[in-house]
This record gives structure tokens, C-alpha cells and sequence, in this order.
């Protein structure tokens, strides 16, 4: 890289994914290390052992919950994705257990609510009920393996509900493992769905983007398939749609990954995806970041575990 390169890399005014990332592993390390907890030799982000999970949820009370859930629908034979990485400081799914859960189990829904009301969402009326790690086979025949799971659902007193999707450091939602094998040469199948191996054996992901309006434009006419790369994004909107809700990101601000504010408007995934979905659809989306509900939850002055999440995620 020449000096000029040099100097155009520096001011750059979006940032770096590896330096917001290197961060979060600092603080991490930070909490774990103030926690006297053992943690993973070459990885001081990562606890020693997966099974040690809840050591990664601040609230002890969060923790014995999401063990009873996964207790209660396994007798019920129902599944609860625990994730693989659940253990790992800078997991999503930790992260949303930490957030979210602690308002959860005390039905203090308030702070969040403020939060969407902040991002101009719409709130489900009346009293409200949570869920993580919703799952629905039915929707898109996926009776074999891993369903399609979404990391929470809020549902109102009327039935409406929304759909919510945490990402932390992920650098992109997650694409098709038939395209990523090397099982398919991802070419777009929206003008014949049975050249997808997908619904060829009877998912009908094809047939619920054609029903809910999403085969049009740049997905209708590019010569890649939108689902080899963004298949976890268009499969979580469309059990939103499907069961009459919204689909919501909550995301963190510092990351460039999925909606960063910067000096040339929105830069990331999410407004690339808007762009290539029906306008109608917009209204559907939504983005709410990490900060935004912690400010909440730090004005409702209900919360004191906040400052302790605030440092396990470099937040202070």
C-alpha cells in the first residue's frame, strides 16, 4: 500500500469490524477476569467450558430461567436453540439474555417499549408476554433438523407480536450452508423454484417470498440467489410476515456490520436489504440498537445490574 492508500485508509470514516471486535474482547476478558471465572487459556473472552454458560448471564435469576425454558420444552419436545457459542464473552445470544432477560422475568417491558417508540416501531398493545428462541416448523415444512429460530418474541394482548433478532459482532446474517458446501452454484431460482435444492425437498421458502410480495426487483432479476448469502435474514422476515408481525434488529451502534450512522447516511446490511426489498414490505422493518434500550433501561432508574452490563460490554 502506497502513502496515498495509507492516508485514504485513515480517513476512512466508517469503522473497523476487527478494532470494534478487539474491543469487545477486552471488556469481556475485563468482567470475566473481576468475576474470578475460569476462562479458555488462549481466549480470556471465552469461558473454559461451554456447559459454564450461565456464567455469562449477569443475573443469576436470567440464567435459572432460560434453564427452565430449555427444561420445560424439551419435556414438551420442543426445541430451545441454545447456541454452540453461548459461553463466548461477545455472544448474541448472551448478549440478549443480559439485556432483555432481566426485564423479562420481572414483566418490566416499559424500558424497550421506549426504545421502539425512540425508533418510530410500533409496540404491541396492552399487556405483553416474551419468548426466546421462537420456533414454528410448520411454517416452512422444516420438520427435519434445525428449524428456522428467531432469538425473541414479544406478543401483545391483541396477538400481535414482534420478532426480534440480535447481532453483535456477527459480520453478516447468516447465508445458505447448501451454497456455502458447494451444493449449489447460487443462481437465482425465482423464475423456477425447483432448481433449489430447498424446495426441491419440500421447504417452502420460495413459495411464502413469492406469497409475501419479496420476488421483485434486484431479488426477481439478479442472476445470484439473495438467499445463498442473506437466507437467515429473508427466512426471519417471513415468519414475521406469516404470522402477521414485524421483524425487528437490534444491533450495536458501534459496529459497521448492520447500520452504522455515518457522514454519507446509513452504511451497512440492513439499508442495502431495504433497498432491494417492495416498498410495502418496509414497513414490516425495524432497527433498534443496544444503546438505545440501555439508555431506557438507565432512565427508568429500576435496574442497577445495567452498570454491570454496561461494563461487560464496554458500554462505560
Amino acid at each position: 500500500m502506497n502513502e496515498n492508500s495509507q492516508q485514504r485508509a485513515r480517513s476512512w470514516p466508517y469503522p473497523r469490524h476487527s478494532e470494534f471486535e478487539a474491543q469487545l474482547k477486552k471488556a469481556a476478558a475485563r468482567w470475566f477476569a473481576a468475576n474470578h471465572y475460569p476462562v479458555s487459556r488462549r481466549q480470556p473472552h471465552v469461558l473454559d467450558a461451554r456447559k459454564n454458560w450461565h456464567r455469562n448471564i449477569i443475573i443469576p435469576e436470567v440464567a435459572e430461567y432460560i434453564g427452565r425454558e430449555i427444561a420445560e420444552r424439551s419435556e414438551r419436545r420442543e426445541g430451545f436453540a441454545l447456541h454452540r457459542s453461548v459461553h463466548y464473552g461477545l455472544s448474541s445470544q448472551a448478549l440478549l439474555f443480559n439485556l432483555v432477560g432481566p426485564l423479562v422475568i420481572c414483566g418490566d417491558f416499559e424500558p424497550l417499549r421506549m426504545a421502539f417508540v425512540e425508533a418510530a416501531l410500533p409496540w404491541p398493545d396492552g399487556p405483553c408476554s416474551a419468548s426466546f428462541e421462537f420456533e414454528d416448523r410448520s411454517i416452512f415444512s422444516e420438520y427435519q433438523a434445525q428449524p428456522t429460530s428467531i432469538d425473541l418474541v414479544i406478543t401483545g394482548a391483541n396477538g400481535a407480536s414482534v420478532f426480534i433478532e440480535s447481532k453483535f459482532v456477527e459480520p453478516e446474517f447468516g447465508g445458505c450452508s447448501v451454497y456455502s458446501r458447494g451444493d449449489c452454484p447460487g443462481a437465482n431460482p425465482s423464475r423456477n423454484f425447483s432448481s433449489c435444492y430447498l424446495h426441491h425437498i419440500g421447504r417452502k421458502y420460495w413459495v411464502l417470498m413469492e406469497k409475501h410480495g419479496l420476488i421483485a426487483g434486484h431479488v426477481l432479476t439478479d442472476s445470484r440467489c439473495i438467499l445463498a448469502s442473506h437466507y437467515q435474514f429473508f427466512r426471519e422476515l417471513m415468519v414475521a410476515l406469516e404470522s402477521g408481525g414485524m421483524f425487528v434488529l437490534l444491533h450495536d451502534e458501534r459496529s459497521p456490520t448492520f447500520r452504522f450512522r455515518g457522514p454519507g447516511g446509513d452504511y451497512g446490511l440492513m439499508p442495502l436489504l431495504l433497498q432491494l426489498l417492495p416498498a410495502q414490505v418496509h414497513r414490516h422493518i425495524g432497527i433498534v440498537s443496544v444503546q438505545q434500550v440501555v439508555e431506557h433501561i438507565n432512565s427508568s432508574s429500576r435496574h442497577p445490574w445495567i452498570s454491570d452490563f454496561e461494563a461487560k460490554y464496554g458500554l462505560v
